[in-house]
């Protein structure tokens, strides 16, 4: 059994820690394809956006589908990650949005 966040787990660690996004990007599609069971319901379209990501700005695979996944859809994300997130202008911190 595949769970959606291994998807991110093999991303994170073959993109971002060993910089082999061709690599991940196969590893990834083969976990589509290969389930025994009915395939992975993750966006193979989001998953690539946050690929992107991780290449341009080394956020981890978890960050970059949230952002990803903001951007997608017009949301403004939250976050108290200030190093990865706040400080990049991918999201706000609580204080911004609730004063």
């Amino acid at each position: 059994m595949v769970l959606d966040l291994t998807v991110y787990e093999v991303a994170n660690v073959v993109a971002r820690n060993y910089g082999e996004l061709d690599l991940a990007r196969r590893l990834v599609h083969g976990l589509f394809r290969g389930s025994a069971r009915p395939p992975l319901q993750a966006d193979v379209t989001l998953f690539e956006d946050g690929l992107n990501l991780i290449s341009e700005h080394g956020l981890t695979a978890y960050d970059a589908a949230y952002v990803a996944a903001a951007r997608r859809n017009g949301w403004q994300l939250v976050s108290l990650d200030l190093r990865d997130l706040v400080s990049k202008g991918f999201a706000v911190t609580p204080d911004a949005v609730y004063p």
